[in-house]
């Protein structure tokens, strides 16, 4: 994968039969005097009603921030997984770092390419990362779960072949309460126009994917 690339007016209308109906009562019918004026009636404790009425409810968030992705990995993962690159990595420009953070790293050595991206995104609540996480694992069918990992994880691994060339891609999908952490891992062999095996770039991906989750945990 390549850098991964986060009221309605409601209108009340008093119908004018009841209106005029509601006008004719009142008319016909005066204070009777025998009955203590209105301003001597006590009137509902409207304020007493609104103070006491129950506060919304605060949503907490097991996470609040994104971990810095380019940190997330040990140096000899990255360069077991990425032979050739720098455990720096690169960090993507983001819109909103507290809630999405990348880092990829990619490189040649030899004719064999390869590219790993790390992603964190922080979501508003557990609900909202789970009703993302259905929505993507849906979106890449063909996978299976990944027991073990987060609260709940996915991982399918794609072969796609341009121009004779061979790319395998993994990624990993994991929810971790409000957060989710994807990994995209893929390779390239560009002497012999082939991808390494579903197997290297499955069990890559959940590599990364495992020490990615870890750091968020400990963030």
């Amino acid at each position: 994968m390549r850098p991964l690339p986060l009221p309605l007016a409601l209108t009340a209308r008093l119908a004018p039969v009841a209106v005029l109906a509601t006008a004719g009562w009142a008319l016909s019918s005066g204070p009777d005097p025998t009955t203590p004026a209105a301003k001597d009636e006590t009137p509902p404790d409207t304020v007493h009603r609104s103070a006491s009425a129950p506060a919304t409810e605060t949503v907490t968030k097991t996470y609040a921030t994104a971990p810095a992705p380019c940190e997330s990995l040990a140096g000899k993962t990255v360069t077991s997984l990425v032979p050739g690159a720098k455990a720096a990595g690169k960090e993507i420009p983001s819109t909103d770092t507290a809630v999405r953070r990348t880092c990829s790293w990619n490189a040649l050595k030899g004719y064999d390419y390869r590219w790993l991206d790390v992603s964190f995104e922080v979501m508003a609540s557990d609900e909202a990362a789970l009703k993302s996480y259905k929505e993507r694992v849906a979106d890449r069918s063909g996978g299976g779960e990944v027991p073990g990992l987060g609260d709940a994880a996915y991982s399918v691994v794609n072969l796609t072949t341009e121009d004779g060339q061979q790319t395998r891609e993994g990624t990993v999908l994991v929810r971790a309460a409000n957060a989710l952490v994807m990994i995209t891992y893929n390779g390239s062999d560009f002497e012999s126009k082939k991808a390494p095996s579903s197997d290297t770039v499955n069990k890559g991906a959940i590599k990364a994917a495992k020490e990615a989750v870890a750091a968020l945990e400990e963030g």
